[in-house]
């Protein structure tokens, strides 16, 4: 009979065969923590097993995958109310891993899972797009966007996060800029935009810090729109440098709306978002997630 509360871990089928992730499992398990895992198929199945974890009773939901599968899980945490929501925990299985290295999660198995069972658990912010759609990393539009979207599986396999700028380095011939109006309280910006991040975290694209200052649980998100002045060295500056460039346009707000004459494509935390009008507001306090305790992106 177990005594502690109950874990969910919910693995992205791609993990399954992590053979550190199951002795992991398995050392926490002899340990006495109560731990069971479920492992997704298709679409649909994070947010099944999230709502079995709440008729279960589970304290904690851990997001095994990548910043997708985060974002699934921690979207369908957002809708279960307030008094039987699980805590989110984190464990890095995808490609980049973003939004879990941004926030310090450990890269070894059996550490980020200790830390997604027993850590601190602090609310932290989500971001809201058109109404319905979540991220809890980033929203990435323009060049960048198209550039994560276009990047092949067996080269994201292969090279991890970098493979995405070695992919952009191959794709320079299809630089083309956004136009777009964007706005918020206080903000007004209109032009060409060779990348847009919108940060509740800092980082995306396999490591590319586009919005270096945001932080999780400030009830603000930080917009960094580098301008397609000088295509080339603004947009190798951008992913390689955090100091400041004037070819890039910051400002932080609790919301905003971008629209654009023609159809643009956003990657909220890996999925595409397709349209010509967005609105975005923050979920201040939406969820809560299990951390370590000097995590950099905590006001």
């Amino acid at each position: 009979m177990h005594t502690t509360p109950l874990t969910l871990l919910i693995l992205n089928g791609k993990g399954a065969g992590n053979e550190d992730l199951r002795a992991a499992v398995n050392t926490l398990r002899e340990e006495g923590f109560n731990l069971a895992v479920r492992v997704t198929w298709e679409k649909g199945d994070g947010d099944r097993y999230v709502q079995e974890a709440v008729a279960l009773q589970a304290e904690t939901v851990i997001a095994g995958g990548g910043d997708g599968t985060i974002n699934e899980i921690a979207t369908a945490l957002a809708a279960v109310p307030d008094a039987s929501r699980p805590v989110l925990g984190i464990l890095p299985l995808g490609t980049a891993n973003d939004f879990a290295t941004s926030v310090g999660i450990p890269a070894e198995m059996e550490p980020a899972l200790r830390l997604a069972v027993v850590g601190k658990a602090t609310a932290i912010d989500l971001a809201r797009v058109n109404g319905d759609r979540y991220f809890i990393n980033m929203a990435t539009g323009g060049f960048g966007t198209r550039i994560t979207t276009e990047t092949p599986e067996k080269l994201k396999s292969a090279l991890g996060g970098v493979s995405y700028f070695i992919h952009g380095l191959m794709r320079v011939d299809a630089l083309k800029p956004d136009s777009c109006e964007i706005s918020g309280p206080g903000f007004s910006w209109q032009g060409d935009a060779l990348v847009i991040g919108i940060g509740n975290g800092r980082q995306a694209g396999g490591g590319q810090r586009l919005c270096p200052d945001a932080l999780i649980n400030d009830g603000q998100l930080n917009l960094s729109i580098v301008t397609a002045q000088e295509l080339l060295p603004t947009l190798f500056h951008s992913l390689t440098r955090d100091d400041e460039n004037p070819n890039i346009v910051s400002a932080q707000l609790d919301s905003l709306t971008i629209r654009s004459p023609h159809e643009m494509t956003f990657n909220l935390d890996g999925e595409p978002l397709s349209g010509s009008e967005f609105t975005i507001d923050v979920l201040s306090g939406a969820i809560s997630c299990r951390l370590p305790p000097q995590c950099a992106l905590l006001a």
